[in-house]
């Protein structure tokens, strides 16, 4: 009887738990569990399936009919373009703005800010690739705007995407420019300011407006989505280096 009541029991909450699958940009990676956990305890039983890879790369996968309910994206290109292409079924909207470090795992006189990368001792340097990720679209045109773009190039080792990245940097590279976000997470948190990372002067990049859509009209999709637009959402993402809108 016991037994019983356990299957039925266990019935019951596979009839009314229901899962969502969100394309998320790499970058986001580091925020998104914390964000998860809060939207969790207003929607208990929906369960949020997180797909992590570059904005590029996933909007590539969304064009081929990859299930996703939403894209969270690392600019607003991926998402207009989706948009325009009446895949996304929501106007794009920014959520979050990023920011761009400077960032060695070796401890160095970084007051100089990015042009520290023109060091003699400094050999490789790793980059988000501009291709498919945009922070590394960010990160060239800082260098360009910098004018140290073509001096460097020869020592970049780029990632597909910001947290591949942000592994070279820490394991394979003497240094990177890698996502501010990131050095909140867990695993980065023992970096110290001015010893081991920087901000990158704004002015040298575009403001990086990272964007979301919806891709499918579906109650648990637009409940995530409507959350990461509220203000406890961007709670947690000011608490991960992000400025909000």
């Amino acid at each position: 009887m016991q037994k019983l009541f356990f299957i039925l029991l266990l019935s019951f909450f596979s009839l009314h738990a229901s899962s969502i699958k969100v394309a998320v940009a790499a970058n986001v990676s580091y925020a998104i569990q914390d964000l998860t956990k809060e939207f969790n305890k207003k929607f208990p039983n929906i369960k949020v399936k997180i797909i992590l890879g570059s904005s590029g790369k996933l909007t590539a996968q969304i064009k081929h009919g990859a299930p996703y309910q939403v894209f969270i994206s690392a600019d607003m290109k991926y998402p207009d373009a989706l948009f325009k292409q009446k895949i996304a079924i929501t106007k794009p909207k920014v959520y979050a703005l990023g920011s761009l470090a400077l960032f060695s795992h070796k401890k160095m006189d970084l007051s100089a800010g990015i042009y520290a990368l023109k060091r003699a001792n400094i050999s490789k340097i790793a980059l988000a690739n501009p291709k498919t990720a945009p922070y590394g679209i960010a990160a060239k045109e800082a260098l360009t705007n910098a004018k140290i773009y073509k001096e460097l190039k020869s020592k970049f080792v780029y990632g597909e995407s910001i947290s591949q990245t942000v592994s070279y940097a820490v394991s394979a590279t003497d240094a990177g420019i890698i996502a501010k976000s990131s050095l909140y997470s867990k695993n980065m948190k023992h970096y110290k300011r001015k010893e081991n990372w920087v901000e990158i002067n704004s002015k040298l990049y575009t403001p990086i407006k990272q964007g979301i859509v919806l891709l499918q009209e579906n109650p648990d999709a637009r409940n995530f989505y409507n959350f990461l637009l509220s203000n406890d959402a961007k709670n947690i993402f000011q608490q991960y280096g992000y400025k909000t809108p």
